[in-house]
């Protein structure tokens, strides 16, 4: 797999080097690359409670993402997936720990765990106060002696770091920080396993299948489920939960374990607050990249029962701009539509023939859409299918509202329709389309005549003639030869689509930024919808 890296013997230094050239100078390391990985504050005194965190990278930004004021001080970044080692953590904690002493913040790993305590008695044998805890949050494994530390670390991080920055003194800190622990609970899902940098990529998860409970290091979870959307996957990530919730609010952190988009994550935000366990959930903090694994295509939901004091502390501000900050999770806000854009609604009238001809029309293009994507693709950016199939289901739901009987408010629903339900340039051209044939059907255009001005209309508008390489490609021979007939437009519309296959430059639409190379032999998709459209008119009416 292609990856933006030079080799991976120095990808964690080089990353760690870009982290500090783009702090602004709040950060620095310490000068013992490659063996010693430590990120620090620049602006540290030593005269408070220092925290001390890190493990194996390829978790970003966890953790030298969030080493500044109000969140860690600093953090020991060990090889992808590998925990640092005794002198690198040790290196740390001197680096960092003055009268005040230090906690180290560990997740519940063995290389962690031996690691960080070899490092801390070392520590206090040069006389330092240095108190360790270790995260345990995930509850994917029950069976587990031990369970593994995952995203919930971070609100031991954020608690802590608010007391530390705050003065308080370290036996304070240790203690709500086994708090958080004690209540603090984690689990994931993922489509994919993760690529572990210079390694071919485990193909661990089926096709269909999503993976619960998997570990930050690509570990296998607890179970492969059958993957029917996202839906369905925050419910069983929350059924999970469930059980271990206390009675009280709580905080959730909604993590993306590193390849799962930003549109994605809203989407899975929606389902946490519709989920069973939602009306509990009081704050969230997310959705954002926090807790990783490399590039996995997944989430994870953490929870905590917070105290006033811990919420307090959650929202407290910090310097590290990874850390997304603690927000109010409540129902979705909504206002009304401003003057003028409140819709329409025509006065309903039956018409059973043409009623059945537009619903003919939005079958065939809701039939069309995986075609029409895979055709859009070759030249756009592969949603043609989607857009028209959208608006096909919305008109044929709306065929009961729209005033029949009547082609000149018919054509104007309809274009009101597209432009309240169809985006993208298509919606509204389409929209232009339909109304100005219902402006010339009020004028006494018959039914052909109305939708050529509607056609005037819009290349008026879209500024595309025939020879551009769009839909009036198709369109425009298609009425010319509808007077003759449906068969005879379809025979035209075909023609003209299959000719767009042969342009090689596009002058209208989004193909007109592509290469004549990205466009030859292949039609145009928006013509191609056209040709087809008519075809199965043809072949039924």
């Amino acid at each position: 797999m292609k990856q933006f890296m030079n080799a991976k013997e120095t990808l964690i230094t080089e990353a760690i080097d870009g982290v500090l050239r783009a702090s602004g100078g709040a950060l620095v390391r310490l000068d013992g690359f490659p063996h010693i990985k430590v990120v620090l504050r620049a602006d540290w005194d030593r005269s408070k409670v220092a925290l001390v965190s890190g493990g194996g990278s390829g978790h970003e930004p966890s953790h030298a993402g969030f080493v500044g004021q109000g969140l860690l001080t600093a953090a020991v970044c060990g090889d992808v997936f590998a925990s640092p080692s005794v002198d690198a953590v040790l290196a740390g904690i001197l680096a960092v720990t003055g009268s005040a002493g230090c906690l180290l913040i560990v997740k519940n790993y063995t290389g962690d765990r031996l690691n960080f305590g070899l490092a801390a008695e070392r520590a206090r044998a040069f006389g330092l106060k240095v108190a360790m805890v270790v995260v345990d949050d995930d509850i994917a494994l029950p069976e587990l002696p031990q369970a593994r530390g995952v995203a919930g670390t971070l609100f031991v991080h954020k608690i802590a770091g608010a007391m530390a920055e705050a003065g308080a003194d370290l036996d304070r800190i240790a203690t709500a920080a086994q708090a958080v622990i004690r209540g603090a609970i984690s689990i994931g899902m993922s489509l994919d396993t993760c690529t572990v940098p210079g390694s071919p990529k485990e193909d661990r998860i089926n096709p269909g299948k999503a993976e619960l409970g998997l570990g930050i290091h690509g570990e296998a979870g607890i179970e492969q489920v059958a993957f029917t959307g996202a839906k369905a996957a925050m419910a069983m990530v929350v059924d999970r939960l469930l059980p271990h919730m206390a009675s009280c609010d709580h905080v959730a952190m909604l993590n993306n374990l590193g390849g799962t988009t930003p549109l994605e994550m809203s989407v899975l935000a929606e389902e946490l607050g519709r989920s069973a366990l939602g009306s509990r959930v009081k704050w969230i903090i997310g959705p954002a990249a926090l807790m990783t694994s490399l590039d996995m295509h997944g989430f994870s939901v953490s929870l905590l029962p917070v105290t006033p004091e811990q919420e307090l502390a959650l929202a407290a501000p910090v310097a590290p701009a990874a850390w997304p900050g603690l927000h109010r999770f409540g129902p979705v806000g909504v206002r009304p539509l401003p003057d003028g854009l409140t819709p329409i609604k025509p006065e309903p009238s039956p018409h059973p023939q043409r009623a059945d001809l537009i619903a003919r029309c939005c079958r065939a293009l809701i039939a069309a859409e995986v075609d029409l994507n895979a055709l859009d693709a070759k030249s756009g950016d592969g949603d043609t299918g989607s857009t028209l199939a959208g608006a096909a289901r919305a008109l044929a739901a709306a065929l009961d509202r729209l005033p029949l009987a009547d082609t000149t408010q018919m054509y104007r629903a309809i274009g009101t329709e597209l432009s309240q339900t169809m985006g993208g340039s298509s919606g509204v051209l389409l929209a232009i389309f339909f109304t100005a044939a219902g402006d010339a059907a009020a004028g006494g255009k018959n039914w052909v005549g109305a939708l050529s001005a509607g056609l005037d209309r819009v290349q008026q508008v879209g500024g595309a003639s025939a020879g551009d390489r769009t839909m009036i490609d198709a369109l425009a021979p298609a009425l010319a030869a509808l007077p003759d007939g449906v068969a005879a437009a379809a025979a035209a519309a075909r023609q003209g689509a299959d000719g767009t296959s042969a342009m090689t430059r596009a002058k209208a639409g989004r193909s007109s930024y592509l290469s004549a190379d990205k466009l030859s032999g292949h039609n145009d998709p928006g013509a191609e919808a056209v040709a087809r459209l008519l075809e199965d008119l043809a072949q039924k009416l």
